[in-house]
């Protein structure tokens, strides 16, 4: 199997994860995947589950959302934040998924950020046990 260039970008670091054989992504319109000699594109990115095969196998990161990027050269994950699946802090995440469940329900809170910070918290929670 063909393999190409995976690096991850964040506003704090630049990450060079080598060659990989294949990357699934949390889309906007969905989940989509990328293999050597991919279509140059750039992707929106959702909150979800980053799925990278690297020498036959798989490994999970949890993200926040962002960009992706495919030439023929590589790919790059513009990422606001990820966490790798066997890095996430459960407790953390779980203490967040129990605010912004008591959140819900506060007229004085922002219901869509409140939203956002459930949703990530459920993801990071789904990830961490790949």
């Amino acid at each position: 199997m063909s393999s190409f260039q995976l690096e991850i970008v964040t506003p704090t670091k630049i990450s060079d994860e080598g060659q990989v054989d294949y990357v699934r992504c949390p889309g906007l319109d969905g989940l989509f995947g990328v293999m050597a000699n991919h279509r140059e594109a750039i992707f929106a990115l959702d909150v979800g589950e980053i799925k990278v095969t690297q020498n036959g196998k798989d490994h999970f990161l949890a993200t926040s959302g962002g960009f992706a990027e495919v030439t023929k050269e590589k790919v790059e994950l513009l990422l606001e934040t990820y966490e790798r699946a066997d890095e996430i802090d459960t407790a953390r995440a779980e203490e967040a998924l129990k605010r912004a469940k008591v959140r819900q329900d506060d007229k004085n809170i922002d219901a869509a950020r409140n939203d956002i910070s459930l949703l990530r918290a459920i993801n990071r929670l789904n990830v961490s046990k790949r």
